[in-house]
């Protein structure tokens, strides 16, 4: 099996955590460095991240996270945001590959004026792509975490709104998810079960 399947079938969503161990700004920088190699539509890259890490923030993060005990116990909970108005940060976003020639100006002229022409004045595809970039990043992110032997487990349980203005994010960040990771506790499930493909998979 090759490292990446085995990466994908041995991830599970973990609620018990190592207390114990914590994680360095290096190694938070790096699965953060990872995630970024999410796709996002024309290179979007529309995605911030909150590291929650030390036992104030937690304590703060715990209530609006309606108690999860896993917010406490992990190394970091990352609030991952998506960010609307892409079409406005697109030209600097897309700018490194113009200039790495991978992309020509009218390439980069078309794409612009595409972005500016579907999100403008679209605010309700602003959200839908802030929250499928978002989610593309939190799930690259696991499997990050996944390959440099940690756990991790994505939350949709919290209160959006007290999150946003708890932790001072701006109007035009959404928070998709609260991502969790640390070392493995004692207590985890293996991965569960999945649908069998042709259940869920059809040709056409």
């Amino acid at each position: 099996m090759s490292v990446i399947a085995e990466v994908i079938k041995s991830r599970i969503s973990a609620n018990s955590y190592d207390t114990a161990r914590s994680l360095t700004d290096a190694q938070i920088a790096e699965l953060i460095n990872l995630a970024t190699h999410a796709p996002s539509a024309f290179n979007l890259q529309n995605w911030t991240f909150l590291a929650v890490r030390s036992t104030e923030a937690k304590a703060r993060l715990l209530p609006l996270a309606f108690g999860q005990q896993k917010v406490m116990d992990a190394a970091v909970t990352f609030i991952v945001c998506g960010t609307l108005n892409p079409h406005a940060t697109l030209p600097a976003a897309l700018k490194p590959t113009l200039d790495a020639g991978i992309i020509d100006q009218s390439i980069y002229d078309m794409w612009l004026g595409a972005a500016q022409g579907m999100y403008q004045e679209n605010p309700q595809l602003q959200r839908d792509e802030a929250i499928r970039s978002g989610s593309l990043a939190a799930m690259t992110l696991m499997l990050a975490a996944k390959g440099q032997g940690l756990v991790s487990t994505p939350m949709i349980g919290f209160d959006q709104a007290a999150v946003a203005k708890e932790f001072g994010l701006a109007d035009d960040q959404i928070p998709v998810m609260l991502i969790t990771v640390g070392y493995p506790g004692a207590a985890n499930w293996p991965q569960k079960p999945r649908k069998a493909v042709n259940d869920v998979l059809q040709f056409v």
